[in-house]
This record gives structure tokens, sequence and C-alpha cells, in this order.
């Protein structure tokens, strides 16, 4: 067995003030960083070039797979901020912060939240992607998470105001929700969650339909509705995954048993006791290279097929851990595993992690391990009127709070956040001016690809 080589250290709140203290720290920064300050988007003189700084970002992944991240980046201006968190993650250490940090998620567009079941089998609502997380500020995950919503509502064809309304909506829900964490006990926030019925009851009536969706959607995901779509049983290797080039194919490393059992090894060792003993009871039948997401396509992503004696399915994903958009700006000290900084960003987060979550390192990359389908589901935003996309962003916007109030400073943040709409309408003016950014970049990135600089695979 080998012992698991590296820690990532989140940020921690030292207990040495009071929740008074604290709110007064926070209304502090007002003079240093006021909440007008937020507001708005220019680019600054010498912004790098969005399409190289997404080539450099290239360099290391699976070079047949570039394409086809480029082709899915074209296909809309929603599409190319979601591959594009390093872009926006440039662009937002240009602009003001107050120094308060949190584990961030660092890629907090709201496609990114979403339903996932607990340990519990109950169906939760959270942020449910962290490849980009780290020790970082608040803002820059609000200001994602509000520029989203206009990027989104743009492409769905939703008016201006109903693209602004959704945004402010996002950032009230935070600064409210903040308010309330601010109060609570710290074990009271720690057990807090966004349960099913909690969210439900956020959405009026046309929303809860939209909301029914996600959780119908969500229930259907589990790894025995989705092995007999996936696989198929042969005389010479029994259960095996369906190859579907270029989007899921067996490569080098998935026929390469040997490899793959030596680096689940590893992964065991960052697992409970009893969850290692619940592991030793699949054993692995094949792995296959998958094409994920928009901004991970080309990194090194592997279904991992395991099977009960009795012939019970699990799947898990594989997927290697690439530094964080964050890490150049805010990262204290190297990190020496990335997928440990994924999984310990996660577990801070989250209301409730996967029992398989764990991390690994081979094949010369470091790797984040989880199931592969365990209730996932999220909205579909182009079906959005206004109002309905308000309410999915106030959801994004509590979701959020939480997260960053287990481990930052809920009464300093609430304390700068204030009672008062400042924060709100500063964030929207940002997201707004943002929004049209992301379109002259996703434009930049369409220029290229006709002219030949990036070979672009669409379709795919």
């Amino acid at each position: 067995m080998r012992t698991p080589r590296s820690r990532y250290h989140p940020p921690t709140v030292k207990p040495t003030r009071t929740t008074a203290e604290a709110l007064d720290r926070g209304r502090a920064l007002h003079e240093s960083v006021p909440r007008s300050s937020h507001a708005g988007w220019t680019p600054p003189p010498g912004r790098p070039d969005p399409v190289a700084l997404l080539e450099e970002q290239n360099r290391g992944r699976v070079e047949e797979l570039v394409p086809i991240r480029w082709g899915r980046m074209l296909q809309s201006p929603f599409a190319f901020l979601r591959g594009s968190a390093v872009v926006m993650a440039t662009d937002l250490a240009t602009t003001p912060a107050t120094g308060i940090l949190v584990q961030a998620c660092g890629d907090a567009h709201l496609a990114n939240f979403g339903t996932f079941a607990s340990p519990e089998r109950s169906v939760l609502f959270d942020v449910n992607d962290f490849d980009e997380t780290l020790g970082g500020p608040w803002e820059w995950d609000v200001k994602r998470l509000a520029a989203s919503a206009v990027v989104a509502g743009r492409d769905a064809g939703l008016s201006e105001d109903a693209r602004a309304t959704a945004a402010r909506e996002a950032v009230r829900s935070y600064r409210t929700r903040m308010a309330g964490y601010a109060e609570m006990p710290v074990l009271d926030l720690w057990y807090s969650r966004v349960d099913a019925d909690a969210a439900s009851a956020l959405f009026q009536r046309a929303g809860r339909a939209e909301y029914r969706q996600v959780l119908a959607q969500a229930h259907k995901h589990t790894s025995q509705r989705a092995v007999p779509r996936l696989t198929e049983l042969t005389a010479e290797c029994g259960c095996r995954i369906v190859d579907h080039p270029p989007l899921v194919a067996h490569d080098r490393l998935s026929e390469d048993h040997a490899a793959v059992l030596a680096i689940l090894d590893g992964y065991q060792e960052t697992l409970s006791d009893e969850h290692r003993t619940l592991l030793s009871r699949f054993s692995l039948q094949d792995v296959a290279r998958k094409v994920v997401g928009v901004g991970s396509v080309g990194t090194r992503c592997y279904i991992v097929l395991l099977a009960t004696a009795a012939g019970e399915p699990l799947l898990l994903q594989l997927k290697q851990a690439m530094a964080s958009v964050l890490a150049p700006r805010w990262a204290s000290k190297p990190v020496v595993d990335e997928g440990h900084r994924v999984v310990t960003g996660q577990r801070m987060m989250q209301a409730a992690s996967d029992i398989f979550l764990g991390w690994t390192h081979g094949d010369g990359c470091d790797f984040y391990v989880r199931q592969l389908y365990d209730m996932k589901g999220s909205a579909t935003v182009a079906t959005m009127d206004g109002p309905t996309l308000a309410e999915y962003l106030a959801l994004c916007g509590w979701s959020l709070a939480r997260a960053h109030a287990r481990s930052g400073d809920a009464a300093e943040i609430g304390g700068y956040l204030g009672a008062g709409e400042q924060f709100d309408e500063a964030v929207t003016r940002f997201a707004v001016d943002y929004a049209e950014q992301t379109a002259r970049d996703h434009a930049a990135l369409v220029e290229a690809a006709h002219s030949g600089r990036v070979v672009a695979q669409t379709g795919a």
C-alpha cells in the first residue's frame, strides 16, 4: 500500500474575535475597499490575449482532445465562459478584493451548481465542481456566478432587465444568507445544508416545475441505470465499456489493468477504513478514457467500471487534477498534490461529500476519484424564463454563501456586505459589463478558428 504523499491546507478562521468584533472589522473595510469599487469592468491596459491564455493552459493535455475543447467553447459565449476560468481569474486579479479568504470554488458559474446524493441518499443542492478550488477571495466566486447569469441569460434570449435581475438575485441571496450564517453557531453552520425540500420551497410556481425536472433527472443518474447503456457483454472480456471515439475510448493506460490497479491501490489509502472495506467488495472490470465538460476537455479522465461477485456495478471517475487557475495569485505555497487539493476543497465546501471521494497519483499525473453517477443533476438554463432564472440564481447564491461560510469568517464577510444593496448593485454592473467582455473574447476565439490559429472539432 502506498502512503499519500501530500497535504493541502485550506484557509482557517482562528477564534480570536467575537461575532460583533468580526462584523465591525468587516464594516471597517468599507474605507479601504468601498463596495462601490466592485462596480463595472473595463479591460486594463495590456490585458493578456484570452486565446493565448487558453493555448498555454492546453499544454500538457491530451493533444488529440484539444480540438474538442476548442469546438465546445465555440458553441456560444456561455460555453466560452465555462471553459475559460483561467481568463476570468486573470481578469479578476485586477479587481478590488477585501483580502478575506475562503475555500473558493474558482469556477463558480451557474452550471457548476446542482443536485447530488448525500451518503444518507438525500438529494442535496450545492456547488458540484471543484477542479479549480483553492483558498482565495470570496468576491471572485460571487462575481463569476453573477457574470454567468448574464451570459447564460443572453444566450437564452432573455431581456437585458431579466439578465441583470438574475445576477442581482444571486448577489442579494449570497448577502442575506451570509448575514444569517454570521449569527449562526459554528456547529449549526457546519451541519446546515440545502436539501431538495428547502430548494424547492425557494421557487415560485413556474420555477418548481423546472426544479422537479432537475430532481427527476438526478434520481435517474445512478450506476445501476448507467451501466446498461455504457457497457456490453463480450465473450473475451466479460462486461466492457463500449467505445464511442473520441469521447469514450480505450487507450494505453486503460488497457493496462496492472497500472490502473496500482493507481487505485493508492486511492484506497485515502479512504476511511469503512469505505475502504466497502470498496474491497468490488473488483475491476474495465477502464476507458472519457471526455467530460468544457474546460476539462484534454485532461486525463477515465470511467472505472467495478462490480461485486454478484454483478452489482459501481462506476467511478478517475480525473486528472491540474493546477488551479487561482494558484498564480493566491497559492500561499506550492500545492504538492493537486488531487488532494480538489478533494479537500470539496469536503470543505460541500454539505456532504461522496463516500468514494479520494485522490491518488499515477502515470505522471495527480488524480481525484469520485462516483461517476450519484444522483447528479443540473438545470437547463436555455429553457428558463426570466423569473425562473432569477429563482435559480438565488438558490446558487444561497449555496455559495453556505460553502464560503464553512471555511471563511461569515461575520467579517457579512459585516462588509452590510444590510443595504450597494454590493448587489455594484456586482450586477460588473456582471453586465463582463458579459460584454465574454462576448468579445468568444468572438476572438471564433476568429482564431477561422484563421487556422486554433483547430476546432465541432459536434463532439
